[in-house]
């Protein structure tokens, strides 16, 4: 493994895909390390959106602008990952007129922003109108607001800028912490990872999200972030074609998304002092979550949630605000007068301004080695967009696999989708997961070309066992896979268990909803841990 390097990444989330990416296309030779798995964090736990951020526009107008900006590079670099959320606004017959005029006048301001990131303008809705295209509104709903957003799966974006980074000579470590941060004399000179191997580069680049204050005090310097949580519910299919907004009882707005072929709810945004690698949701923020969203859509709770996604926020610092109040910018730090030059950090900011967040942390490390090339990352295509869609009923009569598989594999593969399909052959046309669904030939490209070594990375990068039997059926298909293309039996059996338990985990709050539930539970523990027998893998 190669050792010595322009530019170390610390941080495998969308920030540090995507510095590693836009190094590696100028040039330099990177190399990444992420302590568990592309991401695994906060990039993988989001609420999968590419949006301009409407509600900073009062306060941060050029986050709005950058965010939208950026969203519309991304719309045309990564074609294939993105689609269409509409979101629709209920308006509550109790609201004052001059409150609905305003309400409007805001959404007018927004709609400037709209054509950067290839939306629509808002529109405004009669009562009829709104129950004509989402039956289940409220009774009091007396007329509504419509706008435009773009969704994207955070962890396949992570994906692709890392496989890209690689394509292009970057090196991709996983599953390896780094431990200790080399100094030769005053300079950051690189890191020891935890199996002792010694990376060596003229810079170091701090994007470890929550993390980055861990990192920053190996090197004796201190970095700040208001860590926030964030909670999502996932529905393992659409409640909704539209994205449904509705005020919680402490005035945030929350939202009901449809996210490919499920929905989210969400989010909450609370200070979280505990450990960022271990994240629970609780039955109040569930139940928050589902309060809010009644009142604007009551029907809500007919409607049978799978489990709880976690994440933290790595928000720049400020004390005295409320969550919500936080600004959502980000910021770069070089640590030279700290005492730690060649140490560079970088926090906050939003998943829609990534890219360029990461040229501009790109121009500081590419100026540190003399790189004098320009950002590419706006204009080269992800892999998967880097020619014409595919036809997806083209693929799936060629290869005679489902229409609804070859979907899903064009959504989250593009381009490469018949590249897939024709590495598998014939063995490889078998569906894995009935629920997303996934084909056998996906996770095997998953393991041989996009770095997956367990079943959760297979998860981030394929969606298996994220649907409604929550890996019931596919983690033991997924395990053989795993083991056909080269893992040993007990690393596979740690990552059946490794998985089960992280299912579980999300689980906890979508059993006190009982029921079905509860019966899918017991189904998924008899499979594994009576006639598998996997209680006993430690």
């Amino acid at each position: 493994m190669q050792s010595s390097f322009d530019a170390i990444v610390i941080g495998g989330g969308v920030n540090g895909c995507g510095v590693a990416r836009d190094l590696a296309l100028r040039g330099l030779r990177v190399g990444l390390v992420e302590k568990r798995d592309l991401g695994a964090g906060a990039s993988g736990h989001s609420s999968g959106m590419i949006h301009g951020g409407p509600r900073y526009l009062t306060r941060e107008m050029h986050v709005t602008r950058a965010s939208s900006t950026d969203a519309g590079y991304i719309r045309r670099i990564a074609k294939h990952l993105t689609f269409r959320v509409p979101f629709l606004i209920p308006i509550d017959r109790r609201t004052s007129r001059a409150y609905v005029e305003a309400f409007e006048a805001f959404w007018e301001a927004y709609d400037r922003y709209q054509p950067l990131k290839e939306g629509k303008p808002h529109t405004r809705l009669g009562r009829a109108e709104a129950l004509r295209i989402e039956p289940g509104l409220a009774e009091s709903v007396a007329s509504a607001l419509t706008f435009d957003e773009w969704g994207i799966d955070g962890a396949r974006l992570c994906i692709a800028n890392a496989v890209d980074a690689r394509e292009h000579g970057a090196t991709i470590l996983t599953h390896r912490a780094v431990r200790a941060i080399v100094r030769d004399g005053a300079r950051v000179a690189g890191v020891v990872l935890d199996d002792g191997a010694r990376l060596e580069a003229p810079v170091t680049l701090n994007v470890a999200g929550p993390w980055a204050p861990r990192v920053a005090a190996l090197a004796g310097v201190r970095v700040r972030v208001r860590p926030g949580k964030g909670v999502h519910l996932f529905y393992p299919r659409r409640v909704s074609n539209y994205a449904i907004m509705a005020v919680a009882v402490d005035g945030r707005w929350v939202f009901l998304e449809p996210h490919q072929n499920g929905a989210l709810l969400g989010t909450t945004d609370d200070d979280f002092y505990g450990n960022p690698d271990e994240l629970d949701a609780t039955q109040d923020e569930t139940e928050y979550l589902l309060q809010a969203i009644a009142t604007a859509f009551p029907r809500i709770r007919e409607h049978r949630f799978v489990r709880a996604t976690v994440g933290v926020r790595p928000t720049l610092w400020a004390y005295g605000k409320l969550e919500d109040n936080l600004s959502r910018d980000h910021a770069i730090t070089d640590h030279a007068e700290e005492g730690a030059p060649g140490l560079v950090t970088m926090i906050g900011g939003k998943l829609a301004a990534y890219r360029s967040m990461c040229e501009e942390l790109a121009d500081v490390a590419a100026a540190r080695v003399g790189n004098r090339a320009t950002c590419r990352t706006h204009l080269e295509p992800l892999p998967g967009a880097e020619a014409p869609l595919p036809d997806v009923d083209a693929i799936a009569d060629t290869h005679r696999v489902p229409s609804i598989a070859g979907v899903r594999l064009c959504a989250r593969q593009g381009a490469r989708a018949g590249r897939v399909l024709d590495a598998g052959g014939e063995a490889g046309r078998g569906v894995l997961c009935p629920c997303e669904p996934v084909l056998a030939c996906e996770v095997t490209a998953a393991i041989r070309d996009e770095g997956a070594t367990s079943i959760d990375d297979l998860r981030r990068r394929t969606r298996l066992a994220e649907g409604a039997c929550q890996g019931t059926i596919c983690i033991g298909r997924a395990a053989a896979a795993l083991h056909a293309c080269g893992a040993d039996v007990a690393a596979v059996h740690r990552s059946v268990r490794e998985s089960l338990d992280e299912r579980f985990r999300g689980r906890v709050p979508a059993l006190d909803a009982g029921g079905a539930n509860l019966a899918q539970e017991e189904l998924m523990q008899g499979r594994y841990f009576l006639v598998g027998d996997y209680a006993r893998v430690a």
